[in-house]
């Protein structure tokens, strides 16, 4: 052939060529479609730190929580909406006297380290839960039931009083007796396994590590593949831990991390990275100033608390401290939830009045100094919080709120408040939250019984007719009725003014766009993030239709 014939030929043959590739590229992405595929690493920001990876003891530290339920299972779980469903149980039965459970559990699971798991570690768990020297925040739920064994998959929870939301706390993790049955009381806090798990959750604990002064400031996951259910296509989870909400940021916007598990309101518009997806939520916790009587006598004075809550000023809190994202609170059961009475006593921002009532009860400023006083009592107190997010802003604002009035308040901040100050109950007055869920139950809030540790009683509030209402109410089974004596509690709770209701912050979880399959929808507590994790994948394969 000519040249010219070679150029021709080669023209004719590159075209056929390209022809080909291109009709064969429209043929598989015709009739191909993206799934996910396995692989990949997720890595999230953690704001504060880890005390215990124990889903008996992880109630009160949120990073406890979200790890303790990626890598433990229970009898049951929320779903991605927020409603029970069966985790490690099959099924299960109530009695017509709605006093005996019977459950069924799977059988074939394997914790993280082979051994089976039975009843014999479900019955375990409740028993160490119902141990008070083992100070589980669970306790109050397990008192008077029994757990009895019927064979290796099926157990009765046998009540000595009918209690309606008991489904709702079999949502706790279950340990491993085989390793954690020789561990006593007094060393079950200290003991590694806090810190290196084994559960039988879709993740396994792989390893973390500590800086210069110990602390721990990585903690890595990885997928169980053995899991029970639907593996999770992620392969690794990596948990990075910061001091402050600033740091998760920066490492956020450098795309070292892909997520944040909590950022305050008035930070989300340091987000710069143009990835990253902002998830609002309402979830039903408040923040509260609890008063301990116990402990102050100027707290003790009714005229004083009230004109305290008269001094608050709660919709500039949040708006200062929440940036809108949020709503106040009134009553000890916030508005979504069942038995919130609309028509409860509020107490409104009233400056002037604060001040008359303080006035009328011999609460004066005598030297002029700008503090009240009253038989040689100074109208101060000390108000503790933590150093968590935005509640020392809160502390600083609710002092100059209650400085107005003419009483004099110092704060203190706790980097670990449950054991230096909650424990003892060692507080005059602390601005702390609680977290309830949609059937709320406040009877380990409230009831006279709680006042102790492990109790959540934080005001240490005693009344007679709100411990019947309580103990009713858990007893009641229509929800009607139960909703009604919800709304009895409330009315005396605020009637007595233990506390101030201040505000529910919104939920704000940051994840970049790169994470595919998360479906945040209704959360009763931050760990719910996590309810549909096997959904979630990074990277991608196409398959034929």
């Amino acid at each position: 052939m000519s040249k010219k014939e070679r150029r021709i030929v080669f023209v004719l043959l590159f075209l056929l060529i390209s022809s080909s590739f291109y009709l064969s590229a429209k043929y598989y992405t015709e009739n191909t479609e993206e799934v996910p595929a396995n692989g990949g690493e997720y890595t999230e920001a953690l704001v504060g730190q880890t005390r215990f990876i124990n889903p008996i003891l992880s109630q009160t530290n949120d990073i406890d929580a979200d790890l303790s339920s990626l890598i433990f299972s229970s009898l049951m779980r929320t779903d991605k909406n927020g409603k029970l469903e069966n985790d490690l149980s099959e099924s299960y039965a109530i009695s017509e006297d709605k006093l005996t459970y019977t459950f069924h559990i799977k059988q074939g699971i394997k914790w993280h380290d082979g051994e089976s798991l039975t009843v014999d570690d479900i019955i375990y768990t409740i028993k160490t839960i119902q141990n008070e020297n083992y100070y589980s925040p669970l306790i109050v739920n397990w008192a008077g039931v029994r757990a009895e064994k019927v064979d290796d998959y099926t157990v009765n929870f046998i009540l000595k009083n009918t209690y309606s939301p008991f489904l709702n706390n079999l949502t706790f993790g279950i340990l491993p007796k085989h390793l954690w049955e020789t561990i006593d009381s007094t060393k079950f806090p200290l003991n590694e396994l806090n810190f290196q798990p084994i559960g039988s959750g879709p993740y396994k604990f792989e390893s973390y590590t500590k800086d210069k002064s110990g602390k721990i400031i990585s903690i890595k996951l990885t997928v169980y593949k053995d899991y029970y259910e639907k593996v999770p296509y992620i392969n690794t989870l990596l948990f990075k831990l910061y001091q402050s909400e600033e740091e998760a940021i920066s490492a956020f916007n450098r795309k070292e991390v892909k997520g944040i598990n909590y950022i305050s309101p008035d930070n989300t518009d340091k987000i710069v990275d143009a990835e990253g997806k902002v998830h609002i939520l309402s979830i039903p916790r408040y923040y509260a100033v609890f008063f301990n009587q116990t402990q102050s006598k100027v707290l003790s004075d009714k005229t004083v608390r009230l004109a305290l809550s008269y001094a608050v000023n709660k919709k500039y809190l949040v708006e200062e401290i929440l940036d809108g994202q949020g709503s106040t609170v009134n009553s000890p059961i916030p508005q979504q939830l069942i038995g919130y009475n609309p028509e409860t006593k509020i107490y409104e921002y009233a400056v002037e009045h604060a001040k008359n009532i303080l006035g009328e009860a011999g609460w004066t400023d005598g030297d002029g100094d700008g503090i009240r006083e009253k038989e040689e009592q100074k109208l101060a107190f000390t108000l503790v919080t933590t150093e968590w997010s935005d509640l020392p802003k809160t502390a600083e604002l609710l002092q100059a709120m209650w400085k107005e009035v003419g009483a004099d308040v110092k704060i203190k901040t706790a980097e670990d408040i449950q054991n230096d100050y909650i424990k003892t109950r060692s507080y005059e007055a602390v601005l702390f939250g609680e977290i309830l869920s949609y059937d709320p139950d406040p009877f380990s809030f409230w009831h006279s019984s709680q006042k102790k540790e492990p109790g959540l009683n934080l005001a240490l509030y005693d009344n007679t007719a709100v411990d019947e209402i309580l103990e009713a109410a858990r007893q009641e089974t229509d929800l009607e009725i139960r909703a009604q004596k919800y709304q009895e509690f409330q009315s005396l709770v605020i009637e007595d003014v233990p506390a101030i209701f201040l505000y529910s912050p919104n939920y704000i979880y940051i994840q970049s766009n790169s994470v595919q399959g998360a479906e945040i929808n209704n959360l009763i507590i931050p760990s719910d993030r996590f309810n549909d994790i096997e959904n979630w994948y990074i990277r991608t394969k196409r398959v034929f239709k």
